[in-house]
């Protein structure tokens, strides 16, 4: 038996690779497809089965592109009502893979359709749990991201007595040396207290998991319920494109032009400019987003533009156009791509520098705008009278910050604050628009 952990860190997603007897599992895994395949030619193993644990929201799963190339079996719950071709995979089923097996437990909370799995060894003995978004390092899934997305729409309350079932009925009677190995870390939206560790055991979930404590089901409603983070605009349509199948990898992100220095883009299109903050304050398309190419861009894009938005990608080089196209595919947003453009023509917009001494001397001058959550804002406030308008929702709402002073926008440590102040500045054109950058980090 081999076991391999595949570890996203830009999405904190992890997927498995279990083989036995030259076959080969797959549990959740993401969009490209060919870290599996290096696994596969490591061990000299054929993939012949992929497990969904439900449809993710937060990745797009190349489940689909393993069965149409390999003939893999996909198994996932009837309950998901997937629209490829599949195997259902519910309470009490099970397959062989080589010497070990695999059997389901119906999980809900996290979804309705969630399941974990049961990996028993060549013995027969309980050995390891892939227990999807059901049960993290130090939390379980949260249990509101279904409420409008997927066939199977649920309450967040309801979800939530769900999971307080799930917990005592499913997962509280496993042996205590089962390994756990969830589908994410620390940084996921997926959950509010995910640990840093990326495995352990039931046992130790039972000592330090708050879900694991003596509450009764309202008390652990509550606790689950408060304090989820934001849900970004993609998650729905992941849910969506994880039920029907994502298109092949390559063929996707090969479908996305790439134009040489100097094109032309359409005026009035959405620009999602990737370049260091640097760059894009000495000029810029006016208008543009500046998503810089950093850990969380996926996470950011796909929170700031909707699957409904069509948008250009521009970067100053073939190789982090392709790295950005890349990360957009993860969740699925190669596909709204019109085009990736190397420094193109029109960049004429220049940002305003900031003087942070002049702000030190009158912090009045200023509108001051803090982009962080609400949650950041309210536990960790920095000036009292700033504005909150979260990140994700500044588009939206940028009409409501007032133009009769300047506006500085600001955000923990200057990565969002770039996003922030140029959306700002393509909507108030009328005003001078500043980023507090990474200055921030000296008044906190």
């Amino acid at each position: 038996m081999n076991i391999k952990q595949f570890y996203d860190e830009g999405l904190a997603h992890a997927s498995y690779a279990i083989e036995s007897e030259g076959l080969i599992a797959l549990v959740d895994p993401g969009r490209n497809p060919n870290p599996y395949y290096d696994f596969a030619e490591t061990y000299g193993g054929k993939i012949v089965a992929v497990i969904e644990t439900h449809p993710h929201a937060d990745f797009v799963s190349s489940h689909l592109e393993f069965h149409q190339n390999e003939d893999a079996t996909i198994y996932v719950s009837k309950l998901v009502e997937a629209d490829y071709p599949h195997s259902s995979f519910d309470e009490g089923d099970s397959f062989k893979l080589g010497k070990l097996s695999f059997h389901a437990l119906h999980t809900p909370g996290h979804s309705p359709d969630s399941i974990s799995v049961i990996l028993k060894d060549e013995n027969g003995k309980d050995y390891a749990l892939f227990s999807g978004d059901t049960l993290f390092i130090g939390d379980v899934g949260r249990p509101d991201l279904r409420e409008k997305a997927g066939n199977m729409k649920a309450q967040r309350k309801e979800l939530a007595q769900m999971m307080y079932k799930t917990v005592q009925t499913k997962l509280k009677p496993l042996s205590d040396d089962i390994i756990v190995y969830p589908a994410h870390g620390a940084g996921s939206l997926c959950g509010k207290n995910l640990s840093d560790e990326r495995q352990s055991t039931i046992g130790e979930q039972r000592e330090n998991n708050w879900a694991f404590g003596d509450l009764d089901e309202k008390s652990f409603v509550n606790s689950l319920l408060e304090g989820q983070p934001y849900i970004p605009k993609y998650f729905s349509y992941d849910v969506d494109m994880n039920k029907t199948g994502a298109p092949a990898y390559k063929r996707s992100i090969s479908r996305v032009g790439i134009w040489s220095e100097g094109a032309s883009i359409s005026e009035g299109s959405l620009i999602i400019d990737a370049r260091k903050k640097e760059a894009f304050a000495e000029g810029h398309i006016p208008g543009s987003i500046n998503i810089m190419n950093g850990a969380k861009f996926e996470t950011w894009l796909g929170s700031i533009v909707s699957p409904e938005e069509h948008f250009f990608l521009v970067s100053d080089s073939i190789a982090e156009l392709e790295d950005l196209i890349n990360k957009a595919s993860k969740i699925g947003y190669e596909q709204l791509i019109k085009a990736a453009v190397i420094n193109p023509k029109g960049m004429s917009a220049r940002e305003s520098s900031f003087n942070v001494d002049e702000f030190k001397t009158n912090p009045d001058k200023f509108t001051i705008v803090d982009i962080r959550s609400r949650d950041e804002n309210h536990n960790s406030p920095i000036f009292e009278k700033a504005m909150n308008i979260p990140l994700q929702e500044l588009r939206e709402r940028t009409v409501e910050i007032p133009d009769e002073k300047p506006i500085l926008v600001h955000c923990a440590g200057g990565y969002r604050s770039a996003a922030g102040s140029s959306i700002v500045a393509g909507q108030k054109q009328n005003v001078e628009v500043f980023d507090f950058s990474e200055e921030i980090k000296n008044f906190q």
